[in-house]
């Protein structure tokens, strides 16, 4: 598949102008250096549309599409109390005249009088904010069931009252956003053309799931051999390989294209999410410390630096060799620098 093809597949789904792109691609001199590899980044933390982007616009900008073709007056979205994901879409639908409802998990108790970081944001930016703590007898799975069924029910008032809805599932992974990171991937891939640069490696983090599939997705489709490397932010099922085979085989299907992924695309690295979701660890809070102080650049305690955090392992253990070119996809989330204590751990 040439890279033209697949845009004019892209560009015949209805698409809103959220973000601004290409996001920015360049090396990281100082970290190249100190690390003996050439260390690129990928700033889809500049997507857009406010200082507070991230790579759910990439997604938001077809799923939010949709929604306004069917002519939705609110949007629902779900996650965490400091999802970056939740975020976006509160901004990207107030920019098109649509009302946010969001459902967050408290996994870690925010202080009422005192909401930061992305809850601070989801307030500012005028959404309807349910917030459900989790219980102590709970697995994340069966959280996540019940603030979804409460979710339904408010849903369900607002139809009955005359009202659209429309809902955009947890970290926007369907195969509307998935769509969005082919549409990455292929970006990324005309950046490299242009510095006549292949690349051995991408690093990025893993949630939900959405953004994995799209890049592997992109991936096969142009016939790449870039090995990407997706780090697991949360302890998932085991057939979620599997899954994001599926998910990603249905925006294929979405966009004109045949099924093409089996789970053995996806190559996850499951060792570096602990302690848990939204629980910092001592390599990521180092990670974090080095990209800081080496290049003046933020990632986060939750996504981004746990991404950063097994990319220098692998470096460190020799799996990736001296001299090697190695992207790390900057999904954004420096918000979360702003949340609560148990969030940053040692970082303050």
């Amino acid at each position: 598949m040439d890279i033209l093809t697949l845009q004019e597949k892209l560009d015949k789904k209805r698409r809103m102008a959220l973000g601004f792109f290409p996001t920015p691609f360049y090396k990281l001199e100082n970290l190249s250096k100190e690390l003996g590899i050439n260390l690129f980044i990928k700033r889809d933390d500049f997507t857009g549309q406010n200082l507070f982007g991230g790579n759910k616009v990439r997604k938001l900008e077809f799923l939010l599409g949709q929604a306004v073709e069917a002519g939705a007056e609110y949007v629902f979205t779900y996650g965490a109390t400091q999802s970056n994901h939740a975020m976006q879409p509160a901004a990207a639908s107030r920019k098109l005249g649509l009302k946010p409802v969001l459902y967050l998990l408290a996994l870690v108790e925010p202080d009422a009088n005192c909401w930061k970081g992305n809850l601070l944001l989801d307030r500012i930016f005028g959404a309807e904010i349910h917030l459900v703590k989790a219980l102590p007898d709970e697995s994340l799975f069966e959280s996540t069931e019940r603030y979804m069924e409460l979710a339904r029910r408010r849903m369900k008032e607002l139809e009955d009252e005359g009202h659209k809805c429309w809902s955009i599932p947890l970290g926007g992974a369907d195969h509307i956003g998935t769509a969005g990171f082919i549409a990455g991937y292929t970006e990324l891939s005309l950046q490299l053309a242009c510095e006549q640069l292949k690349l051995d490696y991408i690093f990025h983090a893993n949630g939900s799931g959405g953004t994995m599939a799209g890049l592997v997705a992109g991936r096969q489709l142009l016939g790449e051999e870039t090995q990407i490397v997706s780090v697991d932010a949360a302890k998932h099922s085991e057939g979620f390989s599997r899954e994001a085979a599926r998910l990603g085989n249905s925006a294929l299907k979405w966009l004109g294209f045949e099924p093409i992924l089996t789970e053995k695309d996806f190559f996850r690295d499951e060792d570096h999410f602990a302690p848990g979701y939204e629980l910092p660890s001592q390599k990521a809070t180092e990670a974090i410390k080095l990209m800081a102080a080496r290049e003046g650049l933020l990632v986060d305690p939750v996504y981004s630096g746990k991404a950063l955090a097994c990319l220098l392992d692998y470096v460190k253990d020799g799996r990736i060799t001296k001299g090697g070119n190695v992207g790390f996809w900057h999904t954004g989330g420096a918000t979360a620098l702003f949340a609560e204590k148990e969030i940053l751990g040692s970082l303050i």
